[in-house]
């Protein structure tokens, strides 16, 4: 397992990024991938042979942006519990678990340093429980339903009043002509998105490590493309950080051991979960409440949907994320058959 930090170093890395940018340059522009052949820009040769590698093997990048020094982590010690990098005299504390295997690597910006380390993943946990997740576009982003217990836990209601509000600050900046301030408003939205995802995804996988449980999701791959909308509705799609929160949920849960599942969503928001009654309308669900136009049972539609999702798992056949790791060809899963 790969986790990253993110540390302010404090000190003036100005032109050594500026000779970075240089050497990405000339690596773009001539594919090379010798230090000598930068070694006159007059930038540590550690750090040009990371930025060649990069630069010269890709295949996609056709301009230079942001460019970080980067570190392999060879070149990098820990001394009585710091982290000290020789190359750029930079000493910086560990102040996350100390527990971590190795560094993978150093970038250094302007302001902070992000730390690459890798940790032992911990036995996955033997569920005895099940809690199935809904992720919505309105109301709460996340509600998760133990189908075991009955326990329904709500996250994430102010993301919705936090993605309109910036919608109506960008579109007045929009109508006034300031387009720096539109992009100003839209890093601050995405800001503060990404720590509530966060805090949401950290609450629901420790809910499901107390609870001994597995976490069943719906597989919204495609779902931009897939769904249909009423234009109303279409800015609340395409502003929904599902893929984000759902990365955030995974590391997390390796990290704690819990096993995460996915399965083909098959009508769990028009699907009624209550007494075994399993009737299927699409006049169930209204807006945030479901209401059984057969047994007449009532639920919060979250809530429901989450339980249809929890019942899908134990009735089917469900793929778990390593599997998704070993099929997509992920960093910190071997390449291997599945079983």
């Amino acid at each position: 397992m790969i986790l990253t930090y993110k540390i302010r170093h404090g000190r003036d890395f100005s032109r050594e990024l500026f000779l970075a940018r240089k050497v990405a340059e000339f690596a773009l522009q001539y594919k090379s991938q010798t230090t000598k052949d930068v070694k006159h820009f007059g930038l540590k040769a550690q750090i040009s042979n990371q930025i060649l590698r990069k630069y010269s093997r890709s295949k996609t990048i056709k301009s230079v942006g942001s460019v970080k020094l980067t570190i392999n982590g060879y070149f990098v010690k820990i001394v009585d519990e710091q982290i000290k990098i020789p190359c750029l005299k930079l000493v910086l504390p560990i102040f996350f678990d100390k527990s971590f295997t190795k560094i993978n690597q150093v970038e250094v910006g302007k302001q902070f340093a992000y730390i690459s380390v890798s940790y032992k993943e911990p036995p996955i946990i033997k569920p005895e429980q099940v809690i199935g997740v809904d992720r919505n576009t309105k109301h709460h982003v996340l509600v998760a339903s133990n189908i075991c217990t009955g326990k329904v836990l709500k996250l994430g209601k102010e993301c919705h009043h936090i993605h309109d509000k910036y919608k109506n600050m960008r579109r007045g900046f929009q109508k006034q002509g300031k387009l720096t301030m539109v992009k100003k408003v839209k890093d601050r939205e995405s800001k503060i998105i990404r720590n509530l995802n966060h805090h949401i995804s950290k609450a629901l996988v420790l809910e499901a490590r107390d609870s001994n449980a597995v976490l069943v999701f719906e597989d919204l791959k495609d779902i931009r493309q897939t769904a249909k909308q009423r234009k109303k509705q279409r800015y609340s799609l395409h502003s929904w950080s599902f893929y984000q929160l759902g990365q955030m949920v995974e590391y997390k849960s390796k990290k704690f051991g819990v096993p995460v599942a996915y399965v083909e969503p098959q009508y769990t928001s028009q699907r009624c979960s209550k007494n075994g009654c399993g009737h299927i309308d699409a006049n169930n669900r209204k807006g945030n409440l479901f209401r059984c136009t057969k047994c007449g049972a009532v639920e919060d539609s979250g809530a429901n949907a989450g339980f249809n999702i929890a019942y899908l798992c134990q009735q089917g056949i469900p793929r778990f994320n390593t599997d998704r790791d070993v099929l997509k060809g992920s960093t910190d899963t071997p390449r291997e058959a599945t079983p």
